[in-house]
């Protein structure tokens, strides 16, 4: 019988597919530091992640009867997935279940910082019953999202369901993807006929000067340098917001600090961080920064279609390499 580990669980529906399948499924956790053991000790043929476990060179070379690595969810930054293709292990995701649940953090991301809810929300328990006219004015500057510029940065599935619902609210779109020339963006209302619109992609540099909120949707692998810095950074509209919920080290989170310490950055919706799970603790503390701890896939409707995409694609690889 083929045994699967799913050292960061999956969802029942996924797991249900499996063992109908004949598959023996443990979600019993193993430790980072013991994974080699716990594999070898528990004959598994597979192991499934999300991002918390990390399958590195020396997993891979410990681990030989290892033959598929399951990333539910989009990102394989916690895989080496380089070195597990050489060795012929099979390396899989599940980059069309999340889209819609990430693409939905984005929004309230931005809706949240536009109405300065990030920061009203720390302080009304606080203030609000003795400073409650100070914090009225203080956040009467809010903005509103319609007839924004929505500057997309990265238009793969996540990017495109961002631009959906951009449209929707009556944002403008601007979108940069070296390897994407446009995208057709279809807009459904309530099952009813809808809309299509193409969306031209424009150049990185162009995206930045003309965007007021920017959201990014790129892979980064560990040891890359950041995709925006501070020459980026200077390039923006002064009182941009802008949103990660890609990887950490997309953005420098330094140079982030200093952008929105000098008010060319008005505010940032951040969800991964570069040093996770010990984000840097001036980030986590910063008045402008709306955080949330990498939940852009944690909805019950992604985690059971992840479930359900990846134990497919579990089930194809063994009936073909049985």
């Amino acid at each position: 019988m083929i045994r699967i580990l799913a050292n960061d669980g999956i969802d029942a529906a996924g797991k249900q597919m499996l063992t109908d399948a004949g598959f023996e499924v443990s979600t019993t956790k193993i430790p980072q530091e013991k994974l080699i053991t716990g594999l070898n000790e528990g004959m598994f043929d597979a192991i499934l992640v999300r991002s918390a476990t990390k399958v590195t060179k020396q997993a891979l070379d410990g681990c030989p009867r290892l033959k598929l690595i399951g990333r539910a969810g989009v990102g394989m930054d916690n895989i080496d997935v380089n070195y597990a293709v050489s060795k012929g292990i099979k390396v899989i995701n599940t980059p069309d279940a999340s889209s819609q649940s990430v693409a939905e953090l984005v929004f309230a991301h931005l809706y949240g910082m536009a109405r300065f809810l990030h920061d009203s929300n720390r302080l009304m328990p606080q203030q609000g019953a003795v400073k409650f006219d100070e914090l009225k004015k203080k956040y009467a500057n809010g903005r509103e999202l319609k007839g924004k510029t929505l500057g997309i940065v990265g238009f793969g599935r996540i990017g495109q369901a961002v631009a959906a619902i951009a449209l929707g609210t009556g944002m403008k779109v601007l979108a940069y993807d070296p390897f994407i020339a446009s995208a057709d963006i279809f807009l459904q209302i309530d099952g009813h006929l809808g809309l299509s619109i193409t969306i031209k992609t424009v150049e990185f540099k162009a995206l930045l000067q003309n965007s007021d909120f920017i959201t990014l949707h790129v892979p980064h692998s560990e040891g890359s340098m950041p995709l925006i810095t501070a020459k980026d950074f200077n390039l923006m509209k002064t009182g941009v917001g802008i949103v990660n919920a890609a990887r950490g080290g997309v953005i420098s989170e330094q140079d982030l600090l200093d952008a929105l310490n000098t008010g060319r950055v008005a505010f940032a919706g951040i969800d991964v961080f570069a040093n996770e799970p010990h984000p840097l603790q001036a980030l986590l503390n910063h008045p402008a920064v709306s955080l949330s701890p990498h939940i852009g896939a944690s909805t019950i409707e992604a985690q059971e279609r992840i479930g359900v995409e990846l134990a497919k694609k579990v089930i194809a690889f063994f009936a073909h390499n049985s």
